[in-house]
């Protein structure tokens, strides 16, 4: 919390904190934002694991299918701002939860979107492993899906049952996924798991590879308040020899780094539902970053389907940005990629990097965590462990405390994070 308080400070030359309100519009002002991603969140699940953090809940077609009405409400909503123009957006991602769950819904809410959006990359989708079959790959294929992410987190029983999970002919189900030739295949992987060796994690990165991954991308487990883990990750520095490790043998194995914690085969297409500069979040619990504001929906199925049904967006609160905070955000997701383009962010901002944080390059340089490519501030490695340092802290000091508040209060009065 120290160092999340002390970093905000220094970066915004500020004492103001981010302040989330319960500011209710209407509208997004998102029509002349470049670079938009549309991102759909599905919140059921066949199993709640206890590790993970995010919004979800026991599947119940009933709840399914009010809540595809309401999706598909809001998608009308905030279309309808469009006025009868279609808008350029890079992407659409699919997250949870598992959605696949309501896969014989994707083609229809896909549909819907592409009334007001034009998507000019992939599709994606989060993939639970036992949601894997020949039928449901065929019909995310027919749906226009690209791209999956297989939330396969270990092949290492015992690992798996620290998460609370075990394997259920993992091997097999992934090879299914290799005929229907989708244009990237990523798959997630924790590490610093209780009873995980470097030799186990090094082992599921192979084997994810051998079994049709184009990419991986490796999370540190992280130990949420308000999750019921029986156990705590391995120590800091544990994760740091993990981390490093994985880099190395990416490294010696001709895989490229894309992303603090992602590692490619080189010249594939790559699966990031997270690296936008602007993006519209539809569904319970999704959140929607412009160019002045940060909104996140509500976490209550029941708030968000009555919200709707009285044709209002589901918004619980709103940050509304000072530029400094606005540009601290940019370089901190963009950071997370390993690189800041510098053209790029004066055609966002109007300014130029150096002149607002001048100084503190020079100093990152000095550190050995950032070097200067051409037009480009490139993460060194010793750049990227700091990132994966800091990011852990901002999760415990950010993320944690607000998602905390938002699982009991579908719209707080406000949350301040200082």
């Amino acid at each position: 919390m120290i160092l999340t308080s002390f970093m905000g400070t220094i970066l915004t030359r500020s004492l103001k904190p981010f302040k989330f309100i319960n500011s209710y519009c209407q509208t997004l002002d998102f029509v002349e934002e470049k670079g938009l991603g549309l991102y759909v969140h599905i919140p059921f699940c066949k199993k709640i694991c206890s590790f993970c953090p995010y919004c979800k809940v026991v599947y119940d077609e009933n709840l399914a299918k009010k809540y595809k009405k309401a999706l598909i409400e809001e998608i009308n909503i905030v279309g309808k701002s469009l006025k009868g123009r279609k808008k350029e957006t890079t992407s659409l991602y699919f997250g949870g939860g598992s959605p696949a769950l309501m896969i014989d819904d994707l083609e229809e809410i896909i549909f819907n979107l592409k009334k007001y959006f034009i998507i000019t990359g992939g599709i994606g989708i989060e993939l639970h492993p036992d949601n894997i079959s020949k039928d449901n790959l065929k019909k995310l294929k027919n749906a226009g899906i690209s791209m999956v992410s297989v939330g396969v987190q270990s092949f290492n029983e015992k690992c798996l049952e620290a998460l609370g999970r075990k394997s259920d002919n993992f091997l097999e189900r992934l090879s299914l996924i290799k005929e229907f030739q989708f244009d990237a295949v990523d798959m997630d992987l924790i590490f610093a798991i209780p009873n995980q060796t470097e030799e186990t994690l090094i082992e599921d990165i192979r084997i994810a590879f051998e079994n049709g991954a184009s990419q991986i991308s490796t999370y540190p487990f992280i130990d949420f308040t308000f999750a019921d883990n029986k156990y705590n990750p391995l120590s800091e520095s544990q994760k740091k020899r993990m981390l490093k490790k994985i880099s190395s043998y990416c490294r010696e194995n001709d895989l490229e780094r894309t992303s603090v914690w992602t590692f490619a085969k080189k010249n594939t297409d790559r699966y990031s539902s997270i690296t936008r500069d602007n993006f519209l979040g539809f569904g319970v619990s999704a959140t929607t970053l412009l160019r002045d504001q940060f909104k996140i929906n509500t976490f209550s199925i029941e708030s968000y389907i009555k919200r709707i049904e009285n044709k209002k967006l589901p918004t619980s609160l709103t940050l509304y940005f000072t530029l400094r905070q606005r540009v601290l955000y940019y370089l901190f997701w963009n950071s997370y990629s390993m690189k800041i383009n510098c053209k790029n962010f004066k055609e966002y901002f109007g300014l130029s990097i150096s002149s607002l944080y001048g100084l503190e390059l020079f100093f990152a340089g000095i550190l050995g965590l950032i070097k200067r490519i051409e037009d480009e501030y490139v993460l060194t490695e010793k750049g990227a462990y700091c990132y994966h340092y800091i990011e852990q802290a901002y999760t415990k000091a950010y993320i944690d405390k607000m998602w905390n508040v938002l699982r009991k209060i579908p719209f707080p009065e406000k949350i301040i994070l200082k």
